[in-house]
C-alpha cells in the first residue's frame, strides 16, 4: 500500500513522513510511489511523468523564464535512526533521522512549493531523482538527462541540498589521481640489494605538505582548493622490500578551472612522478549576475557563499545554466548516525522559494 503524503501540510511534517519511508539507494520505489501519488491528486495543475524511480512534475504556464528544482529522494543506508523523531520546542525544535538533512528537508519544501504554487511568477520544473548517493553512473540525473533531456531545461537551477538555509552558489571541481613509485624487490634480510617503493614517496608528501591552495574570487565568493593524500597502498609481504607504492591524491578545485587545466597543475605539482588520472568531474561558476539567481539570493535575506565541495548543481551548469545549492540542515551531520535538522530552516527554505517564485 502506498504511502499517503499530505504536500500541504507543515513542511516539517511532510519531511517526517518523507524519513519514515525507508529509501536507500536503489529501493527508492516506495518513496517514489508516495510522492508521484501525492502530486498526481494533490497538484492538479502540474504535469507529471514517471522515469524510473524518479518523478518529475512541472508547470506549463508560457512564463518568459523557466526555474528547475531538483532534489533526490535517496539517503544512504539506515544506522538505527528511522523512524523519525524530534527534541526540543520552538525555535530550537530538531528534527532527527537519516535523510532529514540529506536531503528530505529539502524534498519537503520542493514538494510542498509545488503543491502550493499554482500561479508561479517563472514557469517551474521539479526533478525527484534516484541513486544520488551511490556511482555515478547510477544517478537519476544522468538518465534523466539521456532519456528526457526537455525535462531540465531552464533559466535557473536550485538544488535543494544541504546548505544552512543559505544560497551556496556554484560548486568545487573534483578529480583523483595515483602518484606511483617503483622500486626493486630484495629480501629484507639485505635490504641493500633492493630499492624500498614505499621510502621514495617521501618527497611526494613533502610536496602535499609545502602545497599552497588557492584561494580565487569569483563573483565576490571565495573558494577554497585542496590537494590531499587520501590512500597510501603498498608492500608484498611482511619479508619482502616493497617494488611498489601508490599515493591516491584528490584535487578539489574552484571552478574558474576546468578538469584538464586541474589536471594540468597537479601534474606539475608531481613533475617527475608517474602520474594516472583516475577520475574527475568538472566544478559550475555560480552564475549570481544571471537575472533568476539574483532575484533568489535577494528573497532569501542572507549573504551567498561559495560551495565547498562538488553537488548536482554542476550537471545543471553543464547544461547552460547557473545553479545554486539552498537547502535545510547542515552538510556536517550528512550521512552520521546523528543526522538532524532544525525544523526552522525547513520552514525558512519553503517561504524563501514562496516569496521567490510566487
Amino acid at each position: 500500500m502506498t504511502a499517503e503524503l499530505n504536500l500541504t501540510a507543515d513542511p516539517v511534517e511532510l519531511t517526517a513522513a518523507l524519513v519514515d519511508i525507508p529509501s536507500v539507494s536503489g529501493t527508492e520505489k516506495a518513496i517514489a510511489d508516495a510522492v508521484e501519488q501525492a502530486l498526481r491528486q494533490q497538484a492538479p495543475h502540474l504535469e507529471v511523468v514517471r522515469n524510473g524511480d524518479a518523478v518529475l512534475a512541472r508547470t506549463n504556464l508560457g512564463r518568459g523564464s523557466r526555474v528547475v528544482l531538483a532534489g533526490h529522494l535517496d539517503t544512504v543506508p539506515i544506522n538505527e535512526n528511522v523512524p523519525s523523531h524530534r527534541t526540543g520546542s520552538g525555535a530550537d525544535e530538531i528534527l532527527h533521522g537519516c535523510g532529514t538533512t540529506d536531503m528530505k528537508g529539502g524534498d519537503a519544501v520542493m514538494l510542498n512549493v509545488a503543491a502550493g504554487l499554482a500561479e508561479p511568477r517563472h514557469d517551474l520544473t521539479f526533478v525527484f531523482y534516484d541513486c544520488e548517493e551511490i556511482e555515478a553512473e547510477r544517478n537519476g540525473l544522468r538518465r534523466i538527462e539521456r532519456e528526457l533531456p526537455e525535462w531540465l531545461a531552464g533559466d535557473l537551477a536550485v538544488v535543494c541540498e544541504p546548505s544552512n538555509a543559505s544560497i551556496e552558489a556554484g560548486c568545487q571541481g573534483t578529480l583523483r589521481v595515483e602518484v606511483r613509485t617503483t622500486g626493486k624487490r630484495a629480501h629484507t634480510a639485505r635490504a641493500w640489494m633492493g630499492d624500498n617503493a614505499i621510502h621514495a614517496v617521501h618527497p611526494i608528501l613533502r610536496r602535499l605538505v609545502d602545497y599552497v591552495p588557492r584561494e580565487p574570487e569569483i563573483d565576490g565568493l571565495r573558494y577554497h582548493e585542496g590537494l590531499q593524500a587520501v590512500r597510501i597502498s603498498g608492500g608484498v609481504a611482511g619479508n619482502v622490500v616493497p617494488d611498489e607504492c601508490v599515493v591516491t591524491v584528490n584535487h578539489r578545485f574552484a571552478p574558474d578551472r576546468s578538469p584538464a587545466e586541474a589536471e594540468a597543475h597537479v601534474r606539475e605539482v608531481f613533475d617527475g612522478f608517474d602520474v594516472t588520472l583516475v577520475d574527475s568531474a568538472q566544478g559550475a561558476l555560480p552564475g549570481l549576475n544571471q537575472p533568476a539567481a539574483a532575484e533568489l539570493v535577494a528573497a532569501s535575506g542572507g549573504e551567498p557563499v561559495a560551495k565547498l565541495g562538488w553537488t548536482d548543481v554542476a550537471r545543471f551548469a553543464a547544461l547552460g545554466m547557473p545553479a545554486v545549492n539552498f537547502g535545510p540542515g547542515s552538510p556536517t551531520v550528512a550521512h552520521t548516525r546523528e543526522e538532524h535538522v532544525r525544523t526552522a530552516e525547513i520552514r525558512h527554505c519553503a517561504d524563501v522559494l514562496r516569496r521567490f517564485l510566487g
